[in-house]
């Protein structure tokens, strides 16, 4: 670290816990000091969350890797830095060159979870930036946000020049290459946001206004819809094979590589599901080679197989099966995040485990068929019992199952199933084992609270009122077997805040300001989170947090989201509500027929299946 900054910063290194989180230097670290335009990458949480995400470790190698561009890395600092960082009038840094997040030419955000986004305002006010977009003058970095939030932009549009909607391997590309030549020829910083506003994929608040009829509309030339950028070919570029290594434990600190991108198993809560259709797959030769490349690079002895849905891969086992025969007497182990009831094997998990036997996890979702039929989770409760039992037959000893309650069209009886379904669940697993055995087996059960997010069939819906939430999970405590079953469950209040902000529109950014200016910040760690201090901040903007969250809308009504667009149509939301509420299941076109979501026309991708097009369902 050759900045002037450095010695200023070292200097309270001593103070605070953790001070590996403010340096540098990891193996993996790229260094372009004299690139001619330089960004931040910013994630809104500490670094041992940050330094895990897949998104912008992709970024990062992206703007690396391009000739005249260069990106570093920024993260929040924890609240006793920040402390001392201003009574010592520090400004935050970047890693890499330790020089102020300031003097770069743009600072790239993600927007991962709502409960970050007062980190997003501490992050720019330490940083010396312009919390509003519309307060920042012609020397200010332009401020560009994305990620899963992203497609509900209007909390926090106030915040931002401009928003990516979508996948940014080659947006991010295209946004800074315009932010370039627009500084090169001397545009303003509101030319420069008219030329960003005609890329794919980006939306410049500044350029909407609020609509009489709710939302927002364009003005002047501004799209009236801004529809996600999507990658089509996700074999055309390889992931980092040489990503950054901390010092420190992190969240997920392993190699990562992606199998697939995409999810179209239609549950009608995920949000993730429906916003990063299509489905797209990396080949089963570039997945090993990339693996076995990556693991050379950084010496990591785990590598995980990521995406919403590893176990549908269509060529899994085979690539399961050459890694091991690779690994084998390495001590690497591979690992799965995420394993569906329907597509389990005993053999695909013990070539994953490499042979031991930690535990399995599965998310039947709801306790009763019905419910999951209305949520479409195409999974029955004989094939979670025949799952478990063929498992612990094999060997296995622990299973965690994940609930959600508040589900639409949910009731006692779904509550008291899940209590039966897990009963049966932890007979089953004890008949599985030996008599000796018994006493090992472990069940685990974590139970969310159903939020409605946007872009989803359930987009319509409000949500359960947090007084009804407590209700139902004290009758879920009363269902359940006490030994041998460790319950837990998210709290209601901050799946309520989730909710409120997660529905918004932008009334929502005088909120989450109050909020921070009264010390909200770090809302998604439990130590830190004070929902006294959000309903002061709703009071003082005006605004009723509990008719935002619980509010239901008609089919004709506005969304705050209506102008941005997923390439999944309306149309299909809505027809999938309604099939919904009739308990009808849709199958997932990636074994049956098109299903009509119109994602793969809109966004121009063809389905890519073990590296052959399945184009025009």
């Amino acid at each position: 670290m050759g900045s002037e900054l450095w010695p200023q910063v070292e200097a309270l290194l001593g103070r605070v816990e953790r001070p590996v989180r403010y340096i540098d230097t990891e193996w993996g670290v790229r260094r372009k000091p004299r690139a001619e335009h330089r960004s931040v990458l910013l994630y809104p949480d500490t670094y041992e969350v940050g330094q895990a995400n897949q998104g912008l470790a992709i970024l990062y190698d992206r703007l690396n890797s391009t000739e005249g561009l260069a990106a570093e890395r920024a993260y929040v600092p924890w609240v006793d830095m920040a402390s001392e960082m201003r009574a010592a009038a520090v400004p935050l840094f970047s890693l890499e060159s330790c020089e102020p997040v300031a003097g770069f030419d743009m600072v790239g955000i993600t927007l991962p979870y709502e409960l970050t986004y007062t980190n997003v305002l501490e992050a720019l006010d330490l940083a010396g930036i312009p919390l509003h977009a519309s307060e920042r003058g012609e020397r200010d970095p332009l401020v560009v946000g994305g990620g899963p939030c992203a497609y509900n932009p209007e909390p926090m549009a106030a915040f931002f020049d401009a928003i990516l909607i979508g996948e940014g391997e080659d947006a991010v590309v295209d946004i800074v290459c315009a932010h370039r030549d627009a500084k090169r020829s001397g545009a303003s910083r509101a030319e420069v946001l008219e030329r960003l506003s005609g890329l794919p994929g980006v939306y410049v608040p500044l350029l909407y206004r609020a609509a009489a009829r709710g939302g927002v509309e364009p003005i002047g030339t501004a799209p009236p819809v801004v529809t996600k950028r999507a990658v089509t070919d996700l074999g055309a570029r390889r992931p980092p094979l040489c990503p950054i290594v901390p010092y420190m434990d992190v969240v997920h600190d392993r190699l990562t590589v992606e199998v697939t991108r995409g999810c179209t198993r239609g549950c009608r809560f995920c949000q993730a599901g429906m916003v990063y259709r299509p489905v797209r797959e990396r080949t089963a030769d570039d997945i090993v080679r990339d693996v076995m490349e990556g693991l050379r690079c950084t010496g990591y002895e785990e590598v995980s197989l990521t995406s919403l849905s590893t176990t549908d891969h269509s060529q899994l086992e085979e690539v399961l099966r050459r890694l091991t025969n690779r690994l084998e007497e390495s001590g690497v182990t591979i690992s799965l995040p995420s394993l569906r009831v329907d597509a389990f094997s005993v053999s695909m998990a013990r070539l994953a485990s490499g042979g031991r036997k930690s535990g399995l996890t599965f998310a039947p979702e709801a306790g009763t068929q019905r419910l999951r039929d209305v949520i479409n989770k195409n999974v029955s409760e004989e094939d979670l019992i025949e799952t478990v039992s063929r498992a612990f037959a094999a060997g296995w000893r622990r299973v965690k199952l994940y609930f959600m309650i508040g589900l639409p069209t949910e009731t006692d009886d779904d509550i008291a199933g899940i209590g039966a379904l897990v009963a049966r669940v932890q007979r089953t697993a004890r008949d599985a084992v030996p008599a000796s055995d018994r006493g090992s087996v472990r069940i685990g059960v974590s139970v969310s609270t159903f939020v409605p997010k946007a872009h989803t069939p359930f987009q319509w819906d409000g949500q359960v009122p947090m007084d009804e939430i407590l209700r139902r999970q004290e009758l879920l405590r009363s269902a359940t077997p006490r030994k041998g079953v460790d319950l837990s469950w998210h709290d209601a209040d901050v799946s309520f805040l989730e909710g409120v902000i997660a529905r918004g529109d932008r009334d929502l950014s005088r909120v989450i300001e109050h909020a921070w200016r009264a010390g909200a910040r770090f809302d998604a760690w439990g130590e830190q989170f004070d929902l006294g201090i959000w309903h002061d901040a709703f009071a003082s903007a005006g605004v009723d947090p509990v008719a935002i969250a619980t509010r239901s809308y008609a089919h004709d009504e506005q969304l705050p989201w209506a102008q941005i667009s997923s390439g999944v149509s309306e149309r299909y939301l809505w027809s999938e509500r309604q099939r919904a509420l009739a308990g009808v299941v849709t199958e997932d076109c990636s074994f049956d027929a098109c299903t009509g979501c119109d994602a793969c026309g809109t966004l121009g991708v063809d389905i890519m299946l073990g590296g052959g097009s399945r184009g025009g369902r």
